[in-house]
């Protein structure tokens, strides 16, 4: 499809008097096109538009659904070679990297369809009526959750498919019966509008309302703003920084009707390697980490941007060859400019602590391209300076050397919230294992062993959240099947006829479901 730098609100193209450019990040240069800036009146018709197509979308039946997911699976993947020329156009990513992501976000769009033709998302719950029971009868009570409402959805600059206008967020909301309204992400705005083209194509293959997507972008703040206000939204799906994360909470609350904002923020996903770990194979440890932390130019959300460990000798092993690894590791194009000048803020400010040691740090350059940063620091001096636990999107990390397995506990027990925890471990460490998991559980939504972070499944026990900072909202997740119930609220309804039920609802609801009936689960 041909590139014009139009929103697409309701079905229909739309461009605007104000306009911005894509820039290719390897390069510096402006890619030609010229793209719509959305004012108040576009933000305004495309949240109306959405409105109005709640009803009937939300109304749908679950298999409707399903092929509504699956069509925009079928046309993203039918863009062929052209998504992936102007991604890496616009990204600096690799093509491979690139090709591997919109496999991922095609198989999310699949697997929600096949979460809502298995309907356990439902959460069918049905008590009789017991109209005998003494002291006093029970009524008939019958629930399910049902669509929040029309949901807006900021795309990620870090995965511009995964994460993006098609992503976790929109596929997650689209299978809750939600309209969806997108703003793109300024960086990758050519990618956006191709895969706007797709969404829209299969929503009027399918026979929905136009209202049930949209598209807006914005190079600021004003669009994104306006969205969250407007009083058609009922909840926020972001992906970003601590600080625009926070700003979109703060109007969200601050509505006559406040809304959820699911926001994933920032996190250093820590990474404790233990004795026996560190024993076994410290070189080794050494090497796949710095192949983590660098990955993708470290800007990924798992990244791990900090190390615990016990000091030992084994340990002066892994220093040595993480060291010569991010050495020999080449620069690597980051997202932009803006992306970059933040990456060398926050190295240098982590070089400055008193009592940070710099063990490896690539040259700084002019360019977009960046290498990789590695520190170390005593426990001390961690527990002393809040800057060493806060994020640096890129490829840096501490690490922080403990006395004892004691001093290990309580310099993880000062961490923030965090998307992710690894432990290195062999049989030999499951003592000081099982000191430190109760601490990463608090801590993190998802614990891995013996792996890095970087990398995430995207299945049915798939936990992408946190605490705060890492989300907004502990209790939630933005990859895996349990991202739809973001955007689902409970309903129960009481003793109402049964020719008025939802079909799921009906007699001992639908068999094959999984539905809960008088207490027991059934399927």
């Amino acid at each position: 499809m041909s590139i014009t730098g139009e929103l697409f609100i309701a079905g229909e193209r739309v461009a605007t008097s104000r306009t911005y450019q894509a820039v290719d990040p390897s390069t510096g240069e402006a890619l030609g096109e010229s793209f719509s800036i959305a004012g108040s009146g576009e933000v305004a018709r495309a949240c109306e538009a959405a409105e109005a197509a709640f009803a009937s979308y939300s109304a749908t039946a679950p298999e409707d659904r399903a092929r509504f997911l699956e069509a925009i699976a079928d046309n993203l993947e039918g863009l062929g070679d052209a998504l992936l020329e102007r991604g890496v156009q616009e990204t600096g990513l690799p093509t491979a990297r690139l090709t591997g992501e919109r496999g991922r976000t095609a198989n999310q769009l699949r697997l929600f369809a096949g979460e809502l033709r298995d309907g356990g998302y439902e959460g069918v719950r049905i008590d009789s009526a017991l109209p005998d029971r003494e002291p006093a009868p029970r009524p008939a009570l019958r629930a399910r959750k049902v669509a929040l409402g029309p949901v807006a959805v900021f795309g990620a600059s870090n995965f511009p498919l995964a994460f993006s206008v098609a992503g976790g967020d929109t596929a997650s909301a689209l299978a809750a019966g939600c309209p969806v309204v997108v703003k793109a992400h300024p960086a990758h705005p050519g990618v956006c509008e191709m895969v706007a083209g797709a969404i829209t194509k299969a929503v009027a293959y399918c026979g929905l309302h136009a209202g049930v997507f949209s598209m807006i972008a914005d190079t600021g703040h004003e669009g994104g703003q306006a969205l969250v206000a407007n009083p058609h939204i009922a909840a926020v799906g972001f992906t970003g920084s601590r600080g625009g994360g926070l700003a979109l909470m703060k109007i969200a609350a601050e509505r006559a009707v406040p809304i959820p904002v699911y926001a994933e923020m920032s996190a250093v996903n820590p990474v404790v390697l233990l004795k026996g770990a560190l024993q076994k194979d410290a070189a080794g440890l050494g090497e796949a980490f710095v192949g983590s932390l660098t990955m993708g130019a470290g800007q990924f959300c798992t990244n791990p941007g900090i190390v615990f460990a016990v000091d030992c000798p084994e340990l002066d092993a892994f220093v040595e060859a993480a060291r010569k690894a991010v050495d020999a590791a080449a620069p690597q194009t980051m997202l932009t400019r803006g992306i970059k000048s933040a990456y060398d803020s926050g190295v240098e400010k982590l070089a400055q602590v008193k009592g940070v040691n710099t063990l490896a740090r690539a040259e700084k350059t002019d360019t977009c391209q960046a290498g990789a940063a590695l520190f170390e620091a005593a426990a001390d001096v961690f527990e002393g300076d809040a800057a060493l636990s806060e994020e640096v999107f890129g490829a840096s990390s501490v690490l922080v050397r403990c006395r004892d397995e004691a001093t290990l506990v309580k310099a993880l027990e000062r961490l923030e919230g965090q998307l992710t925890a690894t432990i290195h471990l062999t049989e030999s460490d499951h003592d000081a294992a099982a000191k430190v998991l109760p601490v990463l559980e608090r801590r993190a939504g998802r614990i891995l062993a013996n792996g890095w972070p970087t990398g995430v499944e995207v299945c049915h026990a798939m936990v992408h959240g946190g605490p705060f900072p890492a989300t907004s909202d502990p209790r939630s997740t933005s990859v895996g099947t349990m991202a739809i119930d973001r955007f689902l609220r409970p309903v129960c309804f009481q003793n109402i006829p049964e020719a008025l039920l939802p079909a799921s609802l009906k007699g001992e609801g639908i068999e094959g479901r999984l539905r809960r009936v008088d207490g027991d689960w059934r399927s």
